[in-house]
């Protein structure tokens, strides 16, 4: 897995709009801002250089612009996130997140055959030598 930069909450909103759309102008992800968050242009674009500076977008030139792209997708991100959250807060025991969290949450159906499904698979692919 590739390094994936260090991602705040702030540049997260613009990485999320990229992701959703992209290649995009500053102007277009500006205009595409949750309507409670009320950033100048000049503080989306901190958070662009921001995000340039650790590779997790990048940009070509158009014109007198620059057209915005992420350099990380959105499931490297969610992978890495994960992973780093695993380690923080469970040193790593995969078993004991799951059993916390699903004591804790209400399932469906449909959600729990999910997740059995995804077990029998884990399994099967333990028993391959």
């Amino acid at each position: 897995m590739k390094n994936i930069p260090n991602i705040t909450e702030s540049e997260l909103v613009v990485m999320k709009i990229l992701w959703e759309k992209s290649p995009l102008l500053a102007s277009e992800i500006i205009a595409l801002l949750p309507e409670e968050i009320n950033w100048s242009d000049q503080t989306v674009k901190t958070f662009l250089n921001r995000l340039l500076k650790k590779q997790a977008i990048t940009h070509k030139k158009s014109g007198r612009n620059y057209i915005y792209y992420p350099a990380v997708s959105r499931d490297e991100y969610i992978k890495a996130e994960n992973k780093t959250f695993l380690h923080r807060v469970y040193d790593g025991a995969v078993g004991m997140l799951f059993s916390k969290f699903l004591e804790q949450e209400e399932l469906t159906e449909k959600e729990i055959k999910h997740l059995e499904n995804i077990l029998e698979q884990k399994k099967a692919s333990k028993k391959k030598p």
